[in-house]
């Protein structure tokens, strides 16, 4: 479903991501990790069109998207939850997934989003600015899913949330998988990441370190080690 082929993006002169290659299949759950810094959100950020890469191709299904702006990616299917989820302050949790509506191609019923995430239907009247983080993270997911994409990139869903909230979040995820929604997910909780993943890629100062399947890296703690700096145990 997306196709990353041997992009480099830089920032100003600065060179962030080299030669990144990378594929995510149609269904799949896909989780790249690595230390702060190592270019995970640059990646989204490039595929995504807001930092487009000055070399190389992003193909989505059938579509050559690089370097296309994010609302013409948005408009082929592809949705993202950024890392500090941009949840309207002064608009009702409502008044965000009907905005979110309205620029999408083919929605959803908001109705179809509260029932799949019925701990939303209480708060629709809240204002974003008096959400929890973890709530917060809820309507910026059921945001991202009024818009009914094929595919969603995930930044950082765990960022500054509590073990607790974590714990809700796997079910959050766990609802975009029975929708069928193809999942690229960056992340730093090893354990949680794992346990949703199909495949795993590593990336180290701006390069993939490793691409494989979930099991695979289980099975290479020293990778774990040496890329995250966490041990056997870390990973679940």
């Amino acid at each position: 479903m997306l196709v990353v082929d041997a992009i480099d993006t830089y920032y100003g002169n600065s060179h962030v991501l080299h030669e990144v290659s990378l594929e995510v299949p149609s269904g799949s759950v896909v989780v790249l990790l690595g230390r702060n810094g190592a270019g995970k959100t640059t990646l989204m950020r490039s595929i995504m069109g807001v930092t487009p890469p000055r070399t190389g191709s992003v193909m989505f299904g059938e579509e050559d998207i690089t370097g296309a702006a994010p609302h013409e990616v948005n408009g082929h299917g592809l949705s993202i939850v950024p890392e500090d989820r941009r949840v309207f302050p002064t608009l009702t949790v409502h008044e965000n997934l009907r905005l979110a509506r309205k620029l999408a191609r083919n929605p959803l019923d908001i109705d179809e989003v509260y029932a799949m995430f019925p701990a939303l239907a209480p708060l629709r009247t809240n204002l974003g600015d008096n959400l929890s983080g973890g709530e917060q993270q809820m309507v910026s997911v059921a945001r991202a899913l009024v818009q009914n994409p094929d595919m969603l990139l995930l930044d950082e869903p765990t960022e500054g949330l509590a073990p607790v909230i974590v714990e809700d979040l796997v079910g959050i995820i766990e609802t975009v998988i029975e929708q069928d929604v193809t999942v690229l997910m960056t992340e730093q909780n090893v354990a949680f990441a794992l346990g949703l993943a199909d495949g795993v890629l590593l990336m180290d100062t701006g390069s993939i370190v490793f691409d494989g399947e979930t099991s695979e890296l289980r099975e290479r703690p020293e990778l774990l080690k040496r890329y995250l700096s966490v041990g056997d145990g870390d990973a679940g």
